[in-house]
């Protein structure tokens, strides 16, 4: 695949006779289809920023358990490793805020555990985590690197050894995961700009390489900023979640959730939603928009999709299981605020249904021209710990926070 689109020095302005959709030429905002809150779930509209929300509401688990699991820490959710050889609970490793250092925590937590800070170097801007063998692999920005590992480590036994070298600049995260052999490790890189064409076409994709760093090739391209990385439930096929392109209006474009297939090309940044031109490039490669994938899950625009995982526990009802979980990281530039909540969509038949809210709460006020919103928390990774709770890092708060079904609703 070249690195390099070189777009038209005069573009098309005429959409019609390029067979544009109608909405692309209108501007039209594209549906949310079946986009729903549930009645067990609203946003908190008063309390006390210092001290936190009054409520924090889950969908459908009254009752649940939703506190604090560790303060002080940030970027992605943590990442729960193998249990111990004698059958204890291995750590839960997150990442400081910080670029230099590694955060080990108990996983039980009340109250909140001390965290040790260990240091080896070799680190910039981590985010992606993953166990791979006797490896801790992290996603830095400009690079892939493991740690020698081995089950209930609660630091580094050394300098890291790097892998991959990977471009810089933009888009800053570089989350990782494995397929279920562990044969290939798949990376999530963004783009450098808002919607750029001619950018190194290792950005905006997800790469695939082997667990050594060789072998590296495009696997898709055209995802803007994919940042949630995840596999669904009992296949190697990759999900991702994007962070779409801005300054198209308050409802344009939306972000999405999307299985990624090996060789798709997802539109940025010539479209969106399949062959939904942006403005800036009506007309240009046709041929290339015109096998553009329409992602799977629709989100809200500006909503900032990060993390994202699926459910594979019983501890929550059974209409969660292998449904998928979608943090949103919340706008900064839509007139209303959107996201400051972690969606979730169900699973039937291998099929995403309707997104709905899960975990609202987090802001303190919405509204007209409510930019920068006051809030007491942005989620940012969502990931499932041994015993079926859901750990949400938050990065405002510097916070994960632990949801856990009722005991009535369990499993039920």
């Amino acid at each position: 695949m070249p690195c390099r689109h070189r777009t038209r020095q005069r573009a098309r302005r005429r959409a019609a006779e390029l067979g544009a959709p109608a909405a692309a030429r209108r501007g039209a905002a594209p549906s949310i289809k079946g986009y729903r809150q549930p009645e067990s779930t609203s946003a908190a509209t008063r309390g006390d920023l210092a001290e936190g929300p009054r409520r924090i509401l889950s969908g459908e688990l009254r009752g649940a358990a939703r506190g604090v699991f560790a303060d002080g820490t940030t970027a992605p959710a943590p990442a729960p490793p193998p249990a111990a050889a004698d059958g204890r609970p291995a750590p839960v490793l997150g990442v400081l805020e910080g670029p230099q250092s590694l955060v080990a925590n108990p996983p039980a937590c009340t109250p909140p555990p001390d965290y040790q800070r260990r240091g080896p170097g070799g680190l910039r801007l981590p985010f992606g985590l993953a166990f791979h063998g006797d490896y801790l692999y992290v996603g830095n920005t400009d690079s892939i690197v493991r740690f020698a590992y081995r089950r209930g480590d609660l630091g580094a036994r050394g300098a890291p050894e790097k892998l991959l070298d990977l471009p810089t600049g933009g888009h800053s995260t570089r989350n990782i995961v494995f397929n279920r052999s562990g044969t290939k490790l798949y990376i999530a890189v963004g783009s450098a700009s808002n919607s750029d064409a001619g950018e190194d076409c290792r950005r905006a994709a997800i790469l695939e390489a082997n667990p050594d760093g060789t072998g590296a090739r495009i696997f898709a391209s055209g995802i803007r900023n994919p940042v949630g990385l995840t596999l669904q439930p009992g296949t190697d096929v990759v999900w991702a979640a994007t962070n779409e392109r801005d300054n198209l209006g308050d409802n344009l474009v939306p972000d999405y959730a999307t299985t990624v297939k090996d060789g798709g090309f997802y539109g940025w940044p010539y479209s969106y939603i399949g062959r939904h031109y942006d403005p800036k490039y009506v007309g240009a490669f046709p041929d290339l928009v015109g096998r553009a994938i329409v992602p799977d899950v629709l989100l809200p625009a500006h909503s900032a999709a990060l993390g994202m995982t699926f459910y594979t526990s019983s501890q929550f009802p059974q209409r969660y299981r292998n449904g998928g979980f979608v943090a949103l990281h919340g706008s900064w530039n839509r007139t209303v605020a959107s996201g400051y909540r972690v969606a979730f969509f169900p699973m039937a038949n291998g099929k995403p249904g309707p997104i709905e809210d899960f975990l609202v709460g987090f802001l303190a006020s919405t509204g007209e021209n409510a930019t920068p919103v006051e809030q007491w928390g942005r989620p940012v990774g969502v990931t499932v710990a041994p015993d079926g709770a859901l750990l949400v890092s938050d990065d405002s708060g510097n916070r994960i926070w632990r949801i856990a079904a009722s005991t009535a609703t369990r499993g039920r």
